[in-house]
């Protein structure tokens, strides 16, 4: 049961830090107007995290992070995309009453974003590959696959759970004033993620 509750508590406490990802799920979660409109983001960020997962512990990432070229385009990419998002999130309009407000973002702007703060993200990056990655290395056969299956299974559970929750949110917030906070926070969240990623191309 070790490799259970190591995966778990490592899982946990990697993915519990307030971020673009979990903001954006959420977010998704509390502006559509049902949660299967919102699941194409959770469902993305599951499945990145779910590649990055299983890359670091097969060491391959471990391969594509020695060339420096490699890691600044996607640095580049990343603050160019966050930018841009983040003016996007900051101006949209949350209407309680109006499905069609709701809808601001398409599935298809909803899966590039969610693969954008997943795969552009240096942190998300550096804690599969410089955490999970590493640790998975004291771990042999069986115990190697139950600890890489737990990291997995929290975050399937971890970003679904944030969508249910703004789902529940949404229910409570009447006005639309809470979800209209939430997108100037997530804007902000999102060019001072953007700011960080700029800094480490200097």
């Amino acid at each position: 049961m070790e490799p259970f509750f190591h995966g778990l508590l490592l899982a946990l406490g990697l993915i519990l830090p307030l971020g673009v990802q979990n903001v954006f799920i959420f977010n998704q979660g509390a502006i559509q107007p049902s949660f299967k409109k919102a699941w194409p983001a959770a469902l993305t960020a599951a499945i990145c995290d779910t590649a990055l997962i299983l890359l670091a512990v097969l060491g391959v990432s471990v391969i594509v992070m020695q060339y420096d070229w490699l890691r600044l385009a996607m640095l580049i990419i990343g603050v160019l995309f966050l930018t841009y998002m983040g003016f996007q999130t900051w101006f949209a309009k949350s209407n309680i009453q109006s499905d069609n407000q709701a809808l601001q973002m398409t599935v298809r702007k909803q899966v590039v974003f969610t693969l954008s703060v997943s795969l552009l993200n240096p942190h998300a990056i550096l804690d599969t590959i410089g955490v999970i990655g590493s640790v998975s290395l004291i771990y042999e056969g069986v115990n190697k696959v139950i600890f890489t299956l737990t990291c997995i299974l929290v975050s399937w559970c971890w970003f679904h759970g944030l969508c249910v929750t703004g789902r529940m949110i949404r229910r409570l917030d009447t006005t639309g004033r809470f979800l209209d906070l939430l997108n100037k926070v997530s804007a902000i969240i999102i060019w001072i993620t953007a700011l960080y990623m700029g800094k480490a191309i200097i």
